[in-house]
């Protein structure tokens, strides 16, 4: 069995309690009063993002229909297994995985580095949704510079997420029935529209590219950014559900959204992608809707880039807490996240979509490797290291080389892979080499530093206990 444990420190957290926050300690038992049904709406929030019609639509139309599918199954399969784990450590915990990696083998400090670069990861998708809103618009109202539209979206989802997870699930509940209404309108519009294909969506294969091989390891290697992160995501908001339903749960929450992400939503985009022609979203909904499909775009975008922005929030407060004892409120990094956002999308972030994808896969499933690797092997089967995750810092030494050294030597292994120094099936396949020697590395480490580094002393208040069996 792993105990999970970690009290909130007492004489800061007031705040973050009358905001629902909980950015920087664990939400307390009392206050894990959500069900299922509205964490699973919000985390819908992400896996609504037009950005899956746009990864479907892009390796379809590069790399082969088939191959996009086959590319998605994987996608669904491997993030559904690790998102439905760490849903599980967060509802058992009450923490996110900034949180769960200071008591997890990271240290206080070394956790603090995986919450900044976890940050930078949902800046750079807030960027990448955005500016497929404001191609959408601009689409439609081209007279409007660029740069003004990202000006204004990129700042109107920031009142948006002002008062933490309770304005999210308020947001994502009367937007999911609009979505649904535009999203089988664009389906219709499209299957009205005659295919740029003759042939049946599913057989389109470009010239000179076949079935699996390289084709298929380059979508899987895009795959693998997008799937790093949303299993890591589920955290944020797993911590609130109620315990009992924990059953039910984590599966809704850590497995239902990668169906809907990579297999709904990216399957659509294969079949938009094929059918017209057109990769990107924010062009061909405006071709099938008019102003409906600008409007669409919007709702979607929104609905995604509030729940990226509350993340990056958390991350960033876990992070300057940490280093710097600097403790603002997380509406300070509320803004912060969506200024960082706009500054991407002004330096032409889309236009290295593949690149980013690749790189952020490599560290994002490497973390999440050494998160349930620590869970389920060193914790449980090993009994390596305390049985609980403590998250205060009076009681954690700064750095644990279990999982700091295991994800910086599994990030540049893995980085000179997608580099393509160790050939192209590694080079395409460079984030799940890297999330397996993290793995490894993981259990190895403990074993060789039998543990000590997990935590400096016990603490003596305890005041109950949660088990994993």
């Amino acid at each position: 069995m792993i105990l999970l444990r970690s009290d909130t420190a007492k004489g800061n957290n007031l705040n973050e309690e009358l905001s629902d926050d909980y950015s920087l300690d664990r939400v307390p038992l009392a206050k894990r009063n959500m069900g299922w049904l509205s964490i699973t709406n919000i985390t819908f929030g992400i896996a609504t993002a037009i950005f899956y019609f746009q990864m479907g639509s892009v390796m379809a139309l590069q790399f082969g229909a088939i191959n996009a599918i086959i590319s998605a199954v994987y996608a669904i399969i491997v993030a559904g297994i690790l998102g439905t784990f760490i849903a599980y450590l967060s509802a058992k915990s009450g923490m996110n995985v900034n949180l769960m990696s200071r008591g997890g083998g990271f240290g206080y400090i070394g956790a603090s580095l995986t919450s900044v670069i976890y940050a930078t990861n949902f800046i750079m998708y807030c960027a990448l949704e955005g500016m497929i809103l404001v191609a959408a618009v601009h689409e439609f109202l081209p007279v409007i510079p660029e740069w003004a539209l990202i000006l204004f979206f990129g700042t109107i989802v920031i009142p948006l997420n002002w008062f933490g997870i309770k304005q999210l699930d308020k947001l994502q509940k009367w937007s999911l029935p609009l979505f649904g209404i535009f999203l089988i309108a664009a389906i219709v519009m499209a299957a009205l529209t005659p295919s740029v294909y003759n042939g049946t969506f599913w057989t389109y294969m470009p010239e000179n590219v076949q079935v699996g091989g390289t084709a298929l390891l380059l979508c899987i290697g895009m795959q693998h950014g997008i799937m790093g992160l949303t299993p890591l995501l589920a955290s944020d908001y797993a911590r609130f559900l109620k315990p009992k339903d924990m059953k039910i749960g984590i599966f809704a929450i850590g497995f239902i959204p990668q169906i809907f992400c990579f297999g709904v939503m990216g399957g659509l985009g294969i079949w938009f992608g094929v059918r017209l022609g057109e990769p990107n979203p924010g062009v061909y909904m405006v071709m099938l809707l008019g102003m409906w499909g600008a409007l669409f775009t919007m709702i979607t975008q929104v609905r995604i880039n509030v729940t990226n922005i509350y993340s990056g929030s958390l991350s960033l407060s876990n992070f300057f807490e940490n280093i710097f004892n600097f403790k603002p409120g997380r509406r300070v990094w509320v803004v912060v996240t969506g200024v960082s956002a706009i500054i991407l999308m002004l330096g032409g972030i889309v236009n290295h979509l593949e690149t980013a994808l690749v790189f952020q896969g490599v560290f994002l499933l490497s973390w999440a490797a050494i998160l349930v690797t620590d869970a389920v092997f060193v914790k449980r089967f090993l009994k390596i290291g305390p049985c609980y995750y403590e998250a205060r810092q009076e009681y954690l030494h700064k750095w644990n080389p279990v999982g700091v050294w295991s994800l910086v030597i599994s990030c540049i292994l893995g980085t000179v892979a997608a580099l393509g120094f160790m050939g192209t099936f590694l080079q395409s396949t460079a984030a799940f080499f890297a999330a397996i020697l993290a793995s490894i590395l993981t259990v190895i480490l403990a074993i060789a530093t039998k543990g000590k580094y997990y935590i400096k002393e016990e603490a003596n208040d305890i005041e109950r206990e949660e088990y994993i069996a």
